[in-house]
């Protein structure tokens, strides 16, 4: 920058779609129901590192990389996968110190999810996993009740029973949580089956926003143990592949004609990948209408319609998805910090954000930096 250059910072309200907490070590051993404790997740430290284990010795979750916000701009060389509740950074447990990193980070306010709970999906145990689900909720709403305005929860529910799901998703909203996650690969069939009925209903009953936070499938029978880097990076690198599915069979099978105030997010897979398979839905739709058996939805509808009505898309520094934003609708968007990753914009979020939006029209800006956000989750 040369002498005398002024920089000049955007005063729209920044809020993040996507932001975590930290699990602390003894959540479910102190919140848990009382027949699962022994069962409950706990940590033990290996070596040098602390880990999760659930259920005897299932594993799960990595401390290190989840907890070192800010690192990658400061000293990326620090930044790894494992490490210690030592080094966690305070916000990510304490409420008044994730507020504090707020105002530092010049944000409104951040709809919260899990950080070990991403993973905790694998574990096999269906009733395990309510338990824990339930316990973690509780939490998450004492963590939030400090700042309702500014904190704001989003509820684990197990789809692997659609009704225990639809309770617990009743329970957490009267406790103030304002909206509810999937697995992106659930259990039992795709969101196309019948069987999940009673969920789209109630959250369109209940005004509960549904949202498929990346890293969130389910265990299965089938699992193979993943071994090596190599087939880390390749799963990584294509991410959106079960996403994909997911979009194409809740729109396909009309689940957004028959509840049309339904609104279900993709969370932390970015935007790029949307316009074209947004094209290819709606080509599929009008060039083979053998595949419907000549089903046409109302009013003229395609499905990339149903995208735009119903569904919403976060992301953290997609510029290539900003440049493609009205193939997808600009009204999907909603910008994330995944703060307390080390990934996440803490604590340049603005100044990334305004250089992500440079010269696009300032209304689209409120609304991707905020606006759209605030609506979806009613934000003051």
């Amino acid at each position: 920058m040369l002498k005398g250059d002024v920089i000049t910072m955007s005063n729209y309200k920044l809020i993040s779609s996507d932001s975590h907490i930290m699990e602390p070590p003894n959540l479910w051993l102190d919140r848990i129901d009382p027949e699962y404790r022994t069962r409950a997740p706990m940590v033990v430290r290996e070596g040098e590192n602390d880990q999760w284990y659930a259920d005897g010795d299932i594993k799960f979750g990595i401390i290190g990389s989840n907890t070192q916000a800010g690192r990658r701009f400061d000293a990326p060389e620090t930044i790894v996968t494992e490490g210690t509740y030592e080094d966690v950074r305070p916000g990510g447990m304490d409420p008044h110190e994730h507020v504090k990193d707020l105002d530092i980070d010049t944000v409104h306010a951040g709809i919260l999810y899990p950080s070990m709970g991403l993973t905790v999906w694998v574990i096999p145990s269906t009733d395990l996993l309510s338990a824990i689900f339930r316990a973690y909720n509780d939490w998450l709403a004492d963590f939030c009740y400090h700042y309702p305005k500014r904190l704001k929860g989003i509820a684990m529910i197990n789809v692997d029973s659609v009704g225990d799901a639809v309770n617990e998703m009743k329970r957490t909203k009267e406790m103030g949580l304002v909206g509810a996650m999937i697995p992106q690969r659930p259990l039992f069939g795709r969101y196309d089956s019948p069987m999940y009925e009673p969920l789209w209903i109630a959250a369109s009953e209940l005004d509960v926003p549904l949202s498929i936070h990346i890293g969130t499938s389910r265990w299965s029978p089938s699992d193979i143990p993943t071994h090596g880097e190599g087939k880390g990076l390749v799963e990584f690198t294509n991410q959106e592949y079960h996403m994909k599915d997911n979009v194409a069979a809740l729109i396909y099978s009309g689940v957004f004609e028959r509840h049309p105030t339904l609104k279900i997010g993709i969370v932390e897979f970015g935007i790029s990948w949307a316009p074209y398979f947004l094209q290819r839905m709606d080509t599929v739709y009008k060039e083979r209408p053998v595949r419907f058996d000549g089903m046409r939805f109302g009013k003229n509808m395609l499905p990339s319609d149903f995208f735009r009505q119903n569904m919403f898309i976060s992301f953290q520094e997609d510029a290539l998805g900003i440049e493609l934003r009205h193939h997808v609708g600009v009204e999907t968007l909603v910008w994330g910090s995944d703060y307390p990753h080390a990934e996440s914009t803490f604590p340049k979020s603005r100044e990334i954000v305004d250089e992500i939006l440079k010269g696009i029209p300032e209304a689209e800006k409120k609304l991707i930096a905020g606006e759209n956000c605030a609506r979806l989750y009613h934000i003051e």
